[in-house]
């Protein structure tokens, strides 16, 4: 468990804030929660900076975590911490740089890599190492069958690289169930 020295705290919501929830809410998937679009959002949108703790020591349950340039961790807050892996994903994690040019290490944002669909669940590409790929489940038609960085899919065992997706129930991640 991090210990207090070895957090800082979390930033305070600002208006930003206000405008994501605009944008974005929780919902259920095949695979728990996930964040889905409250209306159509169109390519390149910036949806807002993910927020949340910033952490010098990985927490024991790292689950949500995304590593930081600084060598830091970040443990997002909801809702953005929900946000699911595909492997034909529809948004893209960015850092930000200043006006001088100089990356803001301890800052990462959400924007949207094409059009999304009222009701579409948000996906970003998680890109794992090889060492910590795990059986996909997003349902994509093109899904490498491993969340892992599609340079380092050659790096997984071969019995593992042809796998194909890993599909729940027929269902596809893409699109919340509707009545939900």
């Amino acid at each position: 468990m991090p210990r207090d020295q070895d957090r800082i705290s979390c930033r305070p919501g600002n208006a930003g804030d206000g405008r994501l929830r605009q944008f974005v809410e929780i919902g259920d998937t095949h695979v728990g929660r996930g964040v889905f679009a409250r209306k159509a959002i169109r390519a390149g949108e910036i949806l807002g900076e993910i927020r949340g703790e910033i952490l010098h020591v990985e927490p024991d349950d790292p689950h949500y975590c995304m590593e930081l340039p600084s060598g830091r961790v970040l443990e997002p807050a909801p809702p953005l911490r929900f946000v699911n892996h595909g492997c034909d994903p529809n948004c893209e994690l960015f850092y930000w740089f200043d006006e001088g040019g100089s990356l803001q290490e301890d800052r990462l944002w959400l924007q949207t890599i094409r059009p999304i669909r009222a009701g579409e669940e948000l996906l970003i590409d998680y890109c794992w190492p090889a060492a910590a790929a795990i059986p996909c489940r997003c349902g994509a038609l093109e899904c490498r069958g491993w969340i892992v960085d599609p340079e380092e899919l050659h790096l997984l065992p071969p019995q593992a690289q042809g796998q194909g997706p890993v599909r729940a129930h027929g269902e596809s991640s893409l699109e919340r169930p509707s009545g939900s």
